[in-house]
């Protein structure tokens, strides 16, 4: 049983993202969540949703097959963060002049599958 979940739109860098998530890649789903519980960085919040979200997309899929998945069974398959759109702003500079912002956005998918 596959399933995947994909958050659209975070307010945050993909590279801030990339660190958390390269962490979580391949690992089981127990591990993905104690991992992301007790991680400093704050794009931990964000991807744990995100897992969690795709844990649930697995479970319902498989209740609507008449299986049963249990998410101690599961592992990270893929894992991965792409760049969303970039909202610019600008910023007063000395002199009358304006300094660019660039506010990144990211978009997270998480797949889990059952282990064979």
């Amino acid at each position: 049983m596959e399933a995947r979940a994909v958050a659209r739109y975070v307010r945050m860098s993909p590279r801030k993202v990339r660190l958390v998530v390269d962490q979580i890649r391949g690992a089981s789903v127990n591990d993905a969540y104690a991992l992301l519980q007790f991680s400093p960085k704050a794009a931990a919040e964000p991807v744990s949703k995100t897992l969690r979200s795709a844990v649930a997309n697995a479970q319902y899929r498989a209740e609507e097959e008449g299986e049963f998945v249990d998410a101690d069974e599961m592992i990270v398959r893929e894992a991965y963060v792409n760049e969303g759109p970039t909202m610019r702003r600008f910023r007063a500079a000395a002199m009358g002049r304006a300094a660019p912002l660039r506010k990144r956005t990211s978009h997270i998918t998480v797949v889990v599958e059952t282990k064979e």
